[in-house]
């Protein structure tokens, strides 16, 4: 599996897909919001650009795609007219991958555009948008040229499935029945996905630009806990009852790893550090309900649903697509059963960046 072909979210603007089944992601992009604020605020206020150059990493389609967008507008526009300046140009480029629904996206364009007219009044902009496909664990534009990088739940995304030298039988991610093994290659393949991104970030931001990137992440020391591994640990069941019913070869069961890691804050401090190229200015948890729903009484069916429109176009490339209605019909019903016994939560990890200038970074070599 060729993580760059198969990792995409179910496009379109159906029941089960990506649009329709995110509000999750909605949630924690309005829980980090005092973060971005500050950030862009920062920003513009150290440089005044006439023009600003914005990017959003693993921005997927839908709604929440826009909503970044309209904040980073209305937090601007905010700031330039405390000091009686004109609007600066809006250059905001959608990065995700090659299997993305841009075109969603682009369809959804003059709408949006009409409504945050509307919100923010005359005068702002103008506003240019570009669709950037391919990998942000490489080059995506050309160098100095971005002034601030956003991302949200996409960085636990990894290059690749870890190269694992033992199987991690009955499990399709980290478990605590996983060889010590598991773990380490994917921590690995973690370390050294998140360097890449920093490396390549700091060529294409300018002097002084800045990065906000929420991870979906966990506090255990533990990388294989619960708080971050329970919510596939229960599809790898869904799975495996599959197996047992004779209607999944357990080898594909066994073969098959998410490529995802959920860092800690302190494993993505140690990164960033390492790494060398910026300067922290927040870093900072918060949790989420699986169920970002107000209706309690369809959790599971909410959850199961969020989780296909993020997983189906995985298991699809694994499994056979006629059992996708099946896996996540038993899915659900192991998520009810769970949900209703424990507390289910996700854990977020928020970090504000700023480029280091390099000049400074060769004085404090």
């Amino acid at each position: 599996m060729k993580v760059v072909d198969v990792l995409h979210m179910n496009g379109g603007i159906g029941d089960i897909s990506y649009a329709n089944n995110s509000l999750v992601q909605r949630k924690v992009i309005l829980m980090t919001k005092p973060i971005l604020e500050q950030a862009i605020s920062d920003l513009y206020c150290s440089l005044f650009p006439e023009a600003l150059c914005i990017a959003d990493l693993g921005c997927s389609a839908g709604a929440n795609t826009f909503l970044v967008v309209s904040d980073l507008v209305k937090i601007i526009e905010k700031e330039r007219k405390k000091h009686n300046l004109q609007s600066p140009e809006f250059y905001f480029h959608f990065n995700d991958l090659p299997g993305n629904d841009f075109n969603t996206i682009f369809q959804s364009l003059g709408e949006f555009q009409e409504d945050l007219t509307k919100q923010v009044g005359e005068g702002f902009g103008p506003c240019f948008f570009s669709g950037v496909a391919g990998s942000f664990y490489t080059r995506l534009f050309p160098s100095k040229s971005l002034h601030f990088v956003h991302s949200s739940y996409s960085l636990m995304w990894l290059s690749q499935v870890p190269d694992l030298t033992e199987k991690n039988k009955g499990n399709i991610y980290m478990a605590n029945t996983s060889p010590p093994s598991v773990i380490k290659a994917y921590y690995e393949q973690y370390e050294k996905d998140f360097s890449k991104f920093l490396k390549y970030r700091s060529e294409e931001l300018m002097k002084g630009g800045k990065m906000v990137l929420t991870f979906l992440g966990r506090e255990s020391e533990d990388p294989s806990s619960k708080e971050c591994c329970y919510i596939w640990e229960l599809l790898s069941m869904a799975l495996n009852e599959l197996v047992v019913e004779g209607l999944i070869e357990e080898e594909k069961v066994d073969s098959f790893n998410i490529p995802q890691y959920t860092p800690s804050s302190e494993e993505v401090k140690y990164v960033v550090e390492k790494e060398g190229s910026f300067t922290i200015n927040r870093l900072e948890s918060t949790r989420v309900h699986w169920n970002a729903s107000n209706n309690e009484s369809n959790g599971a069916y909410n959850v199961s649903r969020c989780m296909r429109a993020v997983a189906e176009p995985l298991l699809v490339s694994q499994f056979s697509p006629k059992l996708m209605d099946l896996v996540f019909q038993k899915y659900e019903e192991i998520l009810s059963d769970s949900m209703a016994k424990e507390k289910t939560e996700f854990i977020n990890v928020t970090v504000s960046l700023t480029k280091i200038n390099s000049l400074n970074l060769e004085q404090v070599q």
